[in-house]
């Protein structure tokens, strides 16, 4: 499922709401340093030169959508095909978003859903810093599992670094995982077993997010051997975080 605009939406979100959407990614395929199994975009698609929308586009596009709908949006999100701080102008785009917000709908907020990736990169925390949410992601407290799941452009990609980025927000930011089970290239995976969710408890209480949320595949995934989650085992890890004081949202 690609978005073929810019601005799209406003659509229910299971977890934010009226949520209008915006995409800086290319409107044909998918353009990510991660490669999740489960992603509804589908799989990578490799062009050596993506077409991205430009800033002055996207301006444009969510100025006219803004000042024409008749019913306000609870969230404006970037998410879209693939990994939206990938692009370029993030930092800039970000902060036109937020005055257009605070022109057309000052009670909405800008949330951002990246895969925490990027976040070594400075203009890519300021502009994170600007959101009201900062939804970022987490599919694996074991490194293995991440890799296995998420398929990182990065194959050195190592759990621990995703941490030390995270713990920077100073704890203002909501965690987001995708619990799933089943097989990945021939390989068995279940991010809800015994050791995985020690592993992830642990470094919940490391860095502490003020939120988490967890979900279940939704939609049709790119891997057609994942099984979805029993709400009855969603609920029981909801619980065991919400005793460390952490509020959780279980989408299921």
């Amino acid at each position: 499922m690609l978005f073929n605009s810019i601005i799209y939406g406003p659509i229910h979100s299971r977890r934010l709401g009226v949520s209008l959407g915006v995409n800086l990614l290319p409107a044909d395929h998918k353009l990510c340093t991660f490669n999740c199994a489960y992603c509804e975009c589908g799989w990578n698609t490799e062009v050596l030169h993506p077409l991205l929308p430009t800033r002055e586009q996207v301006k444009a596009e969510l100025e006219q959508t803004l000042s024409t709908m008749t019913c306000r949006p609870d969230v404006i999100t970037f998410s879209g095909n693939g990994e939206p701080t990938l692009h370029p102008q993030f930092e800039n785009i970000m902060t036109d978003t937020c005055t257009l917000r605070d022109k057309y709908c000052p009670d909405a907020k800008v949330c951002v859903l990246s895969n925490s990736t990027q976040l070594s990169r400075e203009d890519v925390v300021r502009a994170l810093l600007m959101a009201d949410q900062r939804i970022l992601k987490l599919d694996s407290a074991i490194t293995r599992t991440m890799r296995l799941i998420d398929q990182p452009v990065n194959h050195s990609l190592q759990v621990e670094h995703i941490k030390q980025l995270l713990m920077q927000f100073n704890h203002d930011f909501t965690l987001q995982t995708c619990l799933l089970r089943g097989t990945i290239n021939g390989k068995h995976v279940d991010n809800t077993s015994a050791e995985e969710l020690a592993a992830y408890y642990d470094i919940l209480k490391q860095i502490a997010p003020k939120q988490v949320m967890i979900y279940v595949i939704d939609r049709q995934t790119p891997c057609n051997t994942l099984q979805k989650i029993e709400p009855e085992t969603m609920q029981r890890i909801a619980a065991d975080i919400r005793k460390m004081g952490i509020e959780v949202i279980v989408s299921v």
